[in-house]
């Protein structure tokens, strides 16, 4: 990738050089600095948005959102339609954006940004699918259910996949005739809120229905708490949820919250060894940990129990860390120093409560070693404190029934796996277990963009985005009636 960032690239920063998007390209209330985590490189600075213009955002999406509903649905999908080819056409200055600006290796990008692509075609069939039923009625009236845009909606996403977590809500409101205040986390705004921006405007969307504005939690709050806007879809950490749901709550409004997560991969003792390490491994290290999916806890059957640690250890040892421009890399950056420290602490921890580090547990600067924390028991702080970062924690288990209780053990409740020779024993058992998400014979990060995905408990308010939960998740029922004529009614 070129370091010239001002040359007419579809991203270049003499587009979106200190500015927000609004319909257009205008000066934010702030700034903020684009970092590259892997070198401290600045990359660009990027608009800052405030509360105030946070509410005039909010106001304008509220007047478009009634023409962009009002349009023929072949007409949305056509933007849809343009969004996803601006986006294929665009390709590689995305994965680059994503490999430079979010630590992400050239696989986990590319991955990102293709599936990205896909939930824009996803999108672009919501419009022309059949908006309700007819319900049983009394004769001479006609029942109906439909279901309607629900206005204007806000979308808060996370930092680790700022592209897809954003698009996976952005392209399904407004295909169904939302307009959308997206506000991607500062640190990922220009592969997780200019790609987006520059994606819909090239493709014609009507200015003011997408507004991108970068901000800080005070601009978060505001988004929460105006009242033009109808709905918020976050993605982020469990506290910051609690947060936003409360808020919500308060305003009265529809709220998505996908939270964090403690994932169990369950191993059985008939399992080959090497597939199951193979996908402990993906689980655990892809993007460093740093996936509300990632395999929060390896639990491996007693009797394979030291073997697996053995190859997990050398699989550990013979993954390459580095810059992810290099394409050699497996692991690259964590996202900040305050996400390092955290993962350093909970290891240091682990270890000073009985655990075993079998590989691992160093950093530096940005870097941290893919590491193996063998010896945790139910106490550890290990075992319960979702990490975030690149450490495998593997503890073993006697009996199926202690696997379920071991995986169940924890507040959260997005993915888990179960890996095992015979389908039916592993099915049998994942039909035991407290997930939104559940995977035979596969690791815990899963997701294909067609498919709904939530979690229960503290991974999230039981709602999911995707596929056929798209319908349900961002727009609302009306009940309609129609009678030839209307009756008199007499008391």
């Amino acid at each position: 990738m070129s370091t010239d960032l001002t040359s007419p690239r579809f991203m270049s920063d003499v587009i979106w050089k200190n500015r927000i998007f609004t319909g257009e390209w205008t000066p934010g209330s702030g700034t903020t600095e684009v970092k590259e985590p892997a070198t401290g490189d600045t990359l660009g600075c990027i608009g800052m948005a405030s509360q105030g213009q946070i509410a005039e955002s909010a106001a304008q999406a509220g007047r478009a959102q009634s023409e962009w509903r009002a349009l023929p649905y072949d007409a949305r999908a056509a933007v849809l339609r343009r969004a996803a080819s601006i986006a294929e056409e665009n390709l590689m200055e995305i994965v680059d954006w994503l490999v430079r600006e979010s630590g992400s290796t050239r696989l986990k990008a590319t991955f990102e940004a293709q599936v990205s692509i896909k939930a824009l075609h996803e999108a672009s069939a919501l419009p022309s699918r059949s908006a309700g039923e007819v319900l049983p009625s009394q004769d001479g009236r006609l029942s109906l259910a439909r279901r309607r845009p629900l206005g204007v909606i806000g979308v808060i996403s996370p930092f680790n996949f700022p592209l897809y977590l954003a698009m996976r809500a952005v392209a399904p409101a407004l295909a169904l005739g939302n307009a959308v205040i997206l506000k991607p986390d500062p640190r990922t705004a220009v592969c997780g809120g200019v790609s987006i921006a520059r994606i819909f405007e090239l493709a014609g969307l009507p200015a003011g229905v997408l507004h991108v504005l970068p901000g800080d939690g005070a601009a978060g709050a505001a988004l929460v708490a105006d009242p033009n806007v109808a709905m918020i879809q976050f993605t982020g950490s469990t506290p910051a949820g609690r947060k936003v749901g409360e808020a919500a709550g308060r305003h009265l409004k529809k709220v998505s919250l996908e939270l964090g997560g403690k994932n169990a991969l369950i191993v059985l003792d008939d399992a080959d060894l090497d597939l199951a390490v193979a996908n402990a491994a993906w689980g655990t290290y892809l993007h460093q940990g740093q996936i509300c999916m990632a395999t929060g806890k390896i639990l491996v059957q007693r009797p394979i129990y030291d073997r697996f640690i053995e190859k997990l250890r050398q699989k550990a040892l013979g993954l390459k860390v580095g810059n992810p421009m290099d394409d050699s890399v497996n692991l690259g950056p964590l996202i900040n120093a305050a996400q390092r420290d955290h993962v350093a602490k909970v290891v240091e921890a682990a270890c000073s409560a009985g655990a075993t580090l079998e590989v691992g547990g160093k950093y530096s600067g940005l870097f941290f070693e893919p590491t193996v924390l063998s010896g945790v028991d139910e106490n550890n702080p290990a075992f319960n404190e979702e990490i975030f970062g690149p450490v495998a924690i593997v503890v073993p288990f006697d009996s199926e029934d202690e696997a379920v209780r071991l995986a169940n053990s924890t507040e959260y409740g997005l993915s888990a796996a179960v890996i095992s020779a015979d389908t039916g024993r592993a099915l049998t058992l994942g039909e035991r277990l407290k997930t939104g998400l559940l995977h035979i014979n596969d690791q815990t990060v899963n997701d294909e963009a067609i498919n709904p995905f939530g979690g229960v408990g503290a991974s999230g308010n039981g709602t999911s985005v995707g596929g056929p939960a798209n319908w349900e998740e961002f727009t609302q029922w009306q009940w309609l009636t129609i009678k030839s004529e209307a009756p008199l009614y007499q008391l």
